[in-house]
């Protein structure tokens, strides 16, 4: 599993108005066999929910929820891709489509 961490926490920043369309991607992704076992945490700490990532590149993610986000504030939150913490992204959603969301990296 250490491969995936180690190439999530090489990743870039996406630069403004990049938006993430399944399809038709502007950075190449590394795709999971499994889902990496992740968690999404709100700006502001109150909110935590685990998910899977499918896939992931520079400017943003594919994510599986693993329980509801409905009632969340999901303009901002932090991608959080180990258990110490470290490594994590700024992210806004930009997809969603049941239970798999698509989210942008953004500049902290």
């Amino acid at each position: 599993m250490r491969s995936h961490f180690s190439a999530a926490a090489n990743l870039g920043q996406a630069g403004e108005g990049a938006t993430l369309v399944y399809g038709d991607r502007k950075d190449p992704r590394v795709k999971f066999e499994q889902l990496v076992d992740a968690l999404l945490v709100g700006v502001d700490g109150t909110w935590a929910r685990a998910c899977g990532v499918a896939d992931i590149s520079a400017s943003g993610a594919r994510l599986v929820m693993k329980c509801p986000i409905a009632g969340l504030n999901l303009t901002e939150f932090f991608l959080v891709l180990t258990p110490a913490g470290k490594p994590y992204r700024r992210c806004q959603l930009v997809r969603v489509d049941g239970q798999v969301i698509g989210v942008r990296f953004v500049a902290n």
